[in-house]
């Protein structure tokens, strides 16, 4: 998968959702927000990684250059729209290996093209369960997404002040059916006594979701309950209800 063709094509259709729709419609997947709000928040993440991965160090995200959109809706799709190109330049620019700055501490600048495309799918799922409006994420995009999310939460635990999301020796297997996945498309998620492990394996586990990918990442993220996305639940509820508590949203 070509990780910066997806993150343009992502921010595309995030933006054709946008251009035409009311932005003062509320977004019950993140409380108390708008469309407009989500539009600001997409196009100014875009600009503040921008600019960490040209300085490598942590910018304050109120002193983004550029982080208001225009008032005309024509401008704001376009000021939407080059927020990709800028962090591919930008990570260009600085190269794809050079450790920058991470809210898990240093990674090559490449790390940030991958968290803006799977930070966008979801905000654009946000925006058409908003707008009530028919849409799907790629398989291998929203399983690469599960992916992503489960290495950013193995990256917060162990630390003594984080409460573990599976206790030790519980494991919590994930399944997406979607074709040609295979093992890309299966992990399972193991308490350990420092953390958790995660592996691309199938295997028996405390409790497991069976699923498409897409709908195993709204499901980890909360955009929906698990039941109401179509997914199967097996084994140990209350294992899966721990995990979504104690894991980031």
């Amino acid at each position: 998968m070509d990780i910066a063709n997806e993150f343009i094509a992502e921010n595309a259709s995030f933006a054709e959702i946008l251009r035409d729709a009311d932005l003062s419609t509320p977004v019950p997947t993140c409380p108390e927000w708008t469309l407009d709000q989500l539009m600001r928040h997409v196009g100014r993440g875009d600009r503040w990684c921008t600019q960490i991965v040209s300085s490598g160090e942590f910018v304050d995200p109120r002193t983004v250059s550029d982080g208001k959109p225009p008032p005309d809706r024509d401008g704001q799709i376009a000021w939407l729209r080059e927020g990709p190109g800028a962090l591919l330049d930008a990570v260009a620019r600085t190269g794809a290996d050079s450790q920058v700055w991470t809210f898990l501490g240093p990674r090559p600048a490449h790390w940030w093209i991958r968290r803006r495309l799977h930070e966008t799918a979801v905000h654009r799922a946000d925006a058409a369960l908003a707008l009530d409006v028919d849409f799907d994420i790629a398989p291998a995009v929203a399983a690469d997404g599960v992916g992503e999310y489960l290495e950013r939460v193995v990256a917060r635990t162990g630390a003594p002040e984080v409460e573990q999301p599976l206790g030790e020796g519980q494991s919590l297997h994930l399944h997406a059916t979607d074709p040609g996945l295979g093992a890309a498309g299966e992990w399972m998620i193991r308490g350990l006594p420092d953390g958790l492990g995660v592996e691309h394996d199938h295997g028996k586990a405390t409790a497991a979701l069976r699923g498409r990918a897409r709908d195993l990442l709204l499901a980890i993220v909360r955009r929906g309950d698990a039941s109401q996305l179509g997914l199967e639940m097996f084994g140990d509820q209350a294992v899966w209800d721990t995990w979504l508590a104690r894991t980031p949203f």
